[in-house]
């Protein structure tokens, strides 16, 4: 599949996976849920979106996607300040965060200049 091949995919599904990975043990099921949920948003809308023919809808399915970094930059941030998510690995997080939310919003820009 097509998805697969673009970098901000692939580094929003490793993000993912590290996501779910250092909060497996996390008691706050309420958090926990929510930040999956943001993080797990947006390399499956990045794949929804590709499988779409035209890029218009590409591009609304990449804006979700934006969205969703948006929000799991946001709850590691608080994530970090209440002591669920260690200062280096928020940190490191937050910044892939920014990263995949600058490549978005370039492709964002690029689909909708076709």
């Amino acid at each position: 599949m097509y998805y697969e091949k673009l970098a901000i995919w692939q580094r929003s599904k490793a993000l993912t996976i590290d996501v779910y990975s250092t909060l497996s043990n996390l008691r706050d099921y309420g958090f926990k849920d929510q930040i999956t949920r943001s993080i797990l948003s947006v390399p499956s809308n990045i794949a929804e979106g590709m499988e779409r023919y035209s890029d218009i809808d590409k591009a609304r399915f990449l804006v979700i996607a934006k969205a969703s970094i948006g929000e799991f930059k946001t709850q590691t941030d608080i994530g970090v300040e209440i002591g669920y998510i260690p200062l280096q690995t928020g940190t490191v997080w937050m910044n892939e965060a920014e990263q995949i939310s600058k490549m978005i919003g370039s492709f964002i820009h690029t689909l909708k200049s076709n």
